[in-house]
């Protein structure tokens, strides 16, 4: 595909919502060359309609799969507008020419900001001191938090999110360990961490916080062994991905004490389970176990959970949508694009 053949290339975007579509729009905008049609919803409600689409955008609840991809017969690329792409299947892409292109930077600051506030609320149980407050109930009993000064923070996952976060738990005074498989000595030393083992990080930690991206070796990773390592009443936090955590081990370790609190902006299954499975247990067993588990999560006051939101600020989402927009441009063009899978 080149310029010369661009004319008004039609690039259809998925699963638009609408805090992102005016920076869509703006995007699209400075590429004349590309006609944009933004959707409402994930991928499976209109992958039938798009039989002729070339250029696709979906985010994270759309599935790209080697049978969606048969309903997709011309497609010859596919930019998420994530950094992670768990959610497609890249050996079918491979398989049928597709190249994929994700946002492989966008957001360090705000996900890692996201993960300290969630931080802040359960170290000074924010959500039950504003429910005090906003009845006028002005005794402080159960209020009692802790402060972060002095405390040890396990990063499990070094890198651009990882990274961010520690700054701001160095600038809180805190101290801070990281597991990372690549481990830069000159970055530890720079930035005022040290590097060590899970079992070390586990058992000298009084927080943990979860960057590392999800696959094969980081499969709940955080379970009823390791959670069983930990210092009791430690706090843990996930803004990574859920199926890092056994839902139902850290129900248990949370009803035991062993775990003090958890702030949760991502949770195992949070794309496939509704509440409807509890109401006509027509699920799976593993679905309707993760179902219950999420349930009981939802109603403690030691638990923080968002709605998968904290790459969710303007500035963040602007960044997303300029750089999917940029890269389909540039494949028009015939320039070279950062991609996850290349098609031959």
């Amino acid at each position: 595909m080149t310029a010369e053949t661009a004319e008004k290339i039609t690039c259809w975007c998925v699963e638009v919502a609408d805090s992102e579509r005016d920076q869509l729009v703006a995007a699209f905008a400075q590429h004349p060359e590309l006609e944009p049609r933004l959707l409402l919803g994930p991928l499976a409600a209109h992958q039938h309609n798009l039989s002729t689409a070339e250029i696709l955008s979906v985010f994270i609840e759309s599935h790209v799969t080697s049978g969606v991809l048969e309903d997709l017969p011309n497609l010859k690329l596919l930019v998420t507008r994530s950094t992670g792409f768990d959610h497609i299947d890249l050996g079918a892409c491979a398989e049928r020419g597709v190249t994929v292109a994700h946002v492989p930077a966008y957001g360090e600051n705000t996900v890692a900001e996201h993960t300290f506030a969630l931080l802040l609320a359960l170290a000074r149980k924010l959500l039950a001191a504003e429910r005090h407050g906003r009845v006028g109930r002005w005794d402080r009993q159960g209020l009692q938090g802790f402060d972060l000064k002095g405390k040890t923070v396990g990063v499990i996952g070094g890198g651009r999110i990882g990274l961010h976060f520690i700054r701001m738990a160095r600038a809180f005074q805190m101290t801070v360990i990281v597991f990372d498989p690549r481990r830069d000595s000159l970055l530890a030393d720079v930035l005022g961490f040290e590097y060590a083992t899970l079992d070390d990080l586990f058992a000298r930690s009084d927080v943990v916080s979860l960057h590392a991206p999800s696959n094969k070796n980081t499969y709940h990773l955080i379970n009823a062994e390791s959670l069983a390592k930990m210092k009791r009443g430690a706090i843990l936090l996930n803004t990574a991905r859920g199926d890092l955590i056994n839902t139902r081990d850290l129900v248990s370790a949370l009803n035991s004490g062993q775990l003090g609190g958890a702030g949760l902006d991502v949770v195992e299954g949070e794309q496939d389970v509704s509440e409807d499975l509890l109401l006509l247990g027509n699920g799976s067993e593993e679905e309707l176990r993760a179902a219950f588990s999420r349930r009981l999560l939802s109603d403690r006051e030691d638990v923080i959970i968002t709605p998968h939101n904290a790459f969710n600020s303007y500035e963040a989402v602007q960044r997303i949508a300029e750089v999917s927009v940029e890269a389909m441009a540039a494949y028009v063009a015939g320039e070279p694009i950062e991609t996850v899978v290349e098609a031959s």
